[in-house]
């Protein structure tokens, strides 16, 4: 075989493997969305369409001031094709990410070749939280695509002296902003300013296309800046935060980002400066350990050349990094977005390594990292025993490890080809066990999305429909088809004519009953918290005592 065949079949294969882990990461469509924050964010795109007002966002029937509307328009406009469904909520943030990966390939593949364009898309889409976050979607899918997006045609508007390529790099930027903040500058304008200090670009970094970058995004910013206005800036009576003539621009501009970087602004937190590090232990499994070598390679053999590398990544994802670990306000999805940078990193880094010493000692590394995760998820599924494992899902993930064993000696002549293949399918044996068993199980305990799907599906009067107001009641609102009023616990709300449904705590049932409310019990369901996994509540022998009842009652 000659070396042009063997090449054409080694990316038949990468190709194979790519399409693979985009299926992985669409595995999770169906799944009901977690609560609290994505099920808060799909009901205010919900209550966007219902409303059929764009400029506002309304939580409950309150002003809500946190996140910037840029993904809220565009889940609102897929709910307006799709209905009010979780796959219809899910799809654009999956999209965005997968517009991220096309990105992540064509940077890479400018700054270096075809081949470590393609082990970065497999690395970025096989990486821990970009699987999970596709799953319980936020802000982070849509910013991952966008940041990535923008600095690829900043990048080619000054290779190329294209003022296409900048514009569209200044409307990707302004996207981003209008999906997270202000922050989103940081890891586009590092990685171009990076580039051009570190190899002493210094007309570049003075070149005039990029004040008008920053007035094309000014321009392009400019509906989030006029809808804040519009809801908050123009009603300074509105009480935010517990006050009145709070600035919607202003904790645009600032406190969303600054004011949680020095802790100063409404939402407040507490930083540990090695907080992501080991959030990056596991969040970029099972590429971790081979990241930090690559960063180090990559830093220890660039200082030796620097005119001769590019910085785009690894300045783009290290000063936001940095400042990220100073902020005093931390999450770890909020690394997702520097994410497309790490994988090319890591791939430049496993392409380059050729000393038999350093592969031995990647391959020895990489088994070690696989072996544990299988453990850990042999593990969980020990003591967790989830409600949902069905043969297909058995069987496809045996599939996968017999694979894993015996595939890539078989299809690769390159031991570190042979490494990656082996890597990447053990990370889809990881998220389809996650995405096809651990996750539908998890969702069980999510009462008030399973209370709402109960409810529609048993309640052939349309009956009216409330809800007592605790932190759990974005997902019963989201799911229900019917318009939700909601009591307190002592009953009091505005109470539609009996007979209705009431979605309550049986604790708050039973006081309610005290007060002589009479009432009937139609279900009830079990509660947990299910993004604060405890292991009493992971093992199924202790699991009891960490679940409170809830149950839908029919008021007479």
């Amino acid at each position: 075989m000659t070396q042009q065949s063997e090449t054409v079949i080694q990316y038949r294969w990468l190709y194979l493997f790519t399409v693979i882990a985009v299926l992985i990461n669409f595995s999770a469509l169906f799944i009901p969305i977690t609560g609290p924050d994505g099920t808060t964010y799909a009901l205010l795109a919900k209550t966007m369409v219902q409303r059929n007002d764009y400029v506002d966002l309304i939580d409950h029937g309150k002003d809500w001031l946190d996140k910037p509307h840029f993904p809220f328009w565009i889940t609102a406009f897929f709910f307006k094709l799709f209905g009010f469904t979780t796959w219809a909520y899910k799809l654009p943030g999956i999209l965005f990410l997968m517009i991220g990966a096309g990105y992540t390939y064509l940077f890479a593949k400018s700054l270096y070749n075809k081949q470590i364009a393609l082990w970065s898309v497999l690395i970025l889409l096989t990486a821990q939280h970009i699987i999970l976050s596709n799953n319980d979607v936020r802000a982070e899918p849509y910013l991952t695509g966008l940041i990535i997006a923008a600095v690829y045609h900043f990048y080619k508007a000054h290779t190329g002296n294209s003022f296409w390529q900048l514009i569209w790099g200044c409307l990707f930027t302004a996207c981003a902003i209008m999906t997270k903040g202000m922050f989103a500058l940081i890891p586009i304008g590092g990685a171009m300013v990076g580039q051009f200090v570190i190899t002493k670009q210094w007309k570049q970094l003075f070149n005039l296309r990029w004040l008008i970058a920053a007035l094309l995004i000014l321009i392009f910013i400019l509906p989030e800046i006029w809808c804040l206005y519009q809801q908050f800036d123009s009603h300074p009576e509105k009480v935010v935060f517990g006050q009145k003539g709070v600035s919607g621009i202003k904790f645009f501009f600032w406190d969303s980002q600054f004011g949680r970087f020095f802790n100063t602004g409404p939402i407040k937190g507490n930083g540990d400066p090695f907080f992501f590090v080991h959030t990056t232990l596991w969040a970029f499994l099972p590429w971790s350990l081979l990241l930090f070598a690559a960063i180090f390679q990559f830093i220890k053999k660039g200082v030796k050349n620097v005119q001769g590398n590019e910085w785009y990544c690894i300045c783009g994802a290290l000063l936001t990094f940095l400042l990220f670990s100073a902020s005093k306000f931390q999450l770890p999805h909020y690394l997702n977005i520097i994410f497309p940078f790490f994988a090319i990193i890591t791939a430049q880094y496993l392409y380059t390594v050729s000393s038999a010493k350093t592969i031995r000692a990647i391959g020895i590394t990489q088994t070690v990292v696989i072996s544990l995760v299988l453990i850990v998820i042999c593990v969980i599924e020990y003591f967790f025993r989830p409600a949902i494992f069905s043969w297909f899902t058995a069987l496809t993930i045996l599939i996968l490890f017999l694979g894993m064993l015996f595939f890539p000696d078989d299809i690769s002549y390159s031991i570190n080809q042979k490494i990656i293949f082996k890597t990447v399918l053990a990370s889809f044996i990881i998220n389809l066990y996650l995405n096809l068993a651990f996750y539908p199980s998890l969702m069980r305990y999510q009462a008030g999305s399973e209370a709402a799907v109960w409810i529609n599906n048993h309640n052939p009067q349309k009956l009216p429909v409330v809800e007592f107001n605790d932190n759990y009641i974005a997902a019963f609102d989201f799911y229900s088809n019917e318009p939700v009023t909601s009591i307190d616990d002592g009953g009091k709300g505005n109470l539609p004519p009996r007979p209705f449904l009431l979605y309550v705590p049986a604790d708050v049932a039973k006081g309610l009953a005290k007060k002589g409310w009479q009432f009937k019990t139609l279900n009830a369901f079990q509660r947990y918290a299910i993004t604060r996994l405890k292991p009493s509540f992971l093992n199924k022998a202790t699991r009891a005592k960490e679940l409170d009842t809830t149950e839908v009652v029919l008021v007479n």
